[in-house]
């Protein structure tokens, strides 16, 4: 198991040389899926929960490959991987969406393009996000983020959806590069501020906790939550996200907004949080003033969306602001909702994805008036499955997403529990008004299910199929884990605690 972390990212990575190379497309790329898969779930089962904290984090299966050195000879960049508890739920999500989203892509022959690069690109875009969260170094936690964003503008102006596909590709190119050169420039000053002599995340936390704050430390976390914030679809930094799903092709919605878009919040908590926590309490009331843009602002425009994709894509970045929550209560309960969210969010909208993928392949559009209604008496399954997926995404218990909310909302009260407090401060404020956004929640994805599945059948709507054996089988899995983990929610929570608990001490 010594180098299982390497085989695991970069399995999709040759998987996709071997497309390029001329290997058959779809059966390469679910091959690769699929190994993948069994192999984070075997890590999983032999992952300890109590292993020894070094270096300030309960890194497992580490590897270590020195590309630079110093003059006396010690490692300032390394091809650094390793996985804790946070590390693997994050690597867990991704290994469950990627064969998720490479069932649902089309057979090669009904892609128009060319197809290789359709399947590779899927990979490419896994690869990324897997190197990004198994990365122990700054540099190539960095990296690989950027790798799994040029597919991603690839594939929106090749094989998206509409006749602005091309000029919604460029946008998304100039917003996430211009988030992404900030972060960079916070990336650069935080290496510096750790003392300027290593890329490896847990030593920089290290030297930030014996050099201690600086005045530099609240304007070096401001532009980091710029820069992730802008990668994550915080508000106002979030218009580029909503046409920019709708538009792209199933898989890479799915993978993008289930698994990619996590990235700036696994940063923020794996990175700002511990290196800069003088930083993150300065900026704390910008961050929960903020996040009710997304929870309500966004939330009230999802509620306006007449097409499903587009209603689905403001919903994906409403939700942001629930994790966002999780981030400024800056305590353990609230990580682990954090964390937990990020996972069930990641698997939900990664499942509504696919469902409005199954839909315009159906009926040619999104638009939900266009589809009509009763389409329960001749979808069923579709139906049902549906069903389970607007349920899971409005947080019912039974579902993780409700499991992982209330974790988000006991941490931003514990902070008055531990103080004795008996009057609401700024964060508990904060999360009396984002609980409309579970009634907001309600409102849209029950109204959707209203439209398409209720009520009589549109006349002259075609008649399409039920979902067959094969397209029920990506669905099944995604909709299994939602509620494996809503009603085991310790099978996660045995991974975060250890790792978790850290997250109140490290960097102080």
């Amino acid at each position: 198991m010594t180098h299982v972390i390497e085989f695991i990212v970069f399995l999709p990575l040759l998987a996709a040389l071997a497309i390029l190379v001329g290997a058959p497309a779809r059966p390469t790329a679910l091959a690769a899926a699929f190994v993948g898969l069994i192999t984070v779930l075997v890590v999983a089962f032999q992952f300890n929960p109590d292993h020894e904290v070094v270096g300030g984090f309960a890194y497992q299966f580490t590897s270590s490959l020195p590309v630079l050195l110093d003059a006396k000879g010690n490692a300032v960049l390394s091809l650094a991987f390793g996985l804790d508890g946070m590390s693997l739920v994050m690597v867990l999500l991704t290994a469950l969406v990627l064969p998720a989203a490479i069932l649902v892509s089309p057979p090669e022959s009904g892609i128009k393009g060319n197809p290789r690069l359709y399947y590779l690109s899927s990979l490419l875009i896994a690869a990324g996000a897997l190197g990004a969260f198994c990365s122990t170094d700054l540099f190539f936690f960095y990296a690989f983020h950027e790798l799994a964003l040029i597919p991603t503008f690839l594939m929106i102006g090749m094989f998206g959806h509409g006749a602005n596909r091309v000029k919604t590709a460029w946008t998304i190119t100039l917003y996430l590069g211009a988030g992404s050169l900030v972060l960079l420039g916070g990336l650069v000053a935080l290496f510096y501020a750790s003392g300027g002599t290593t890329f490896d995340i847990s030593e920089m936390v290290q030297q930030a906790k014996i050099i201690g704050p600086a005045e530099s430390d609240r304007w070096v976390y401001l532009v980091l939550l710029i820069g992730f914030g802008s990668l994550v679809s915080l508000f106002p930094f979030h218009t580029w996200a909503a046409r920019a799903y709708a538009e792209a092709p199933t898989p890479t919605a799915m993978l993008h907004a289930g698994v990619l878009k996590k990235f700036g919040l696994y940063g923020l908590l794996r990175i700002a949080q511990p290196m800069l926590p003088d930083g993150a309490e300065a900026w704390q009331n910008l961050v929960l003033v903020l996040l009710l843009g997304n929870i309500l602002f966004v939330g009230y425009s999802t509620i306006a969306q007449k097409r499903l994709d587009l209603m689905l894509g403001n919903s994906s970045v409403m939700h942001m602001g629930f994790i966002f929550l999780g981030v400024a209560s800056a305590n353990v309960i609230g990580a682990h909702g954090a964390v937990m969210l990020m996972f069930a969010h990641g698997i939900s909208i990664a499942l509504l994805f696919a469902l409005c993928g199954g839909l315009r392949e159906r009926f040619g559009s999104t638009d939900m008036a266009e589809i009509g209604g009763g389409l329960a008496t001749k979808m069923p399954r579709f139906g049902i499955i549906f069903a389970m997926a607007a349920f899971a995404s409005i947080g019912l218990p039974g579902f993780a997403n409700f499991a992982s909310e209330i974790l988000v909302f006991f941490g931003a009260f514990e902070p008055m529990q531990k103080s004795g407090a008996t009057t609401l401060g700024p964060l508990q404020w904060t999360c009396v008004l984002a609980l409309w956004g579970v009634v907001i929640s309600a409102v849209y994805m029950l109204r959707a299910f209203r439209r398409l599945f209720n009520g009589p059948v549109r006349v002259g709507a075609p008649d399409c199929a039920d979902l067959t054996p094969a397209e029920q089988v990506p669905l099944v899995l995604l909709l299994g884990v939602l509620l494996l983990v809503g009603f085991v929610p310790g099978l996660l929570l045995k991974y975060l605690t250890p790792s978790l608990e850290l997250f109140s001490t490290l960097g102080r």
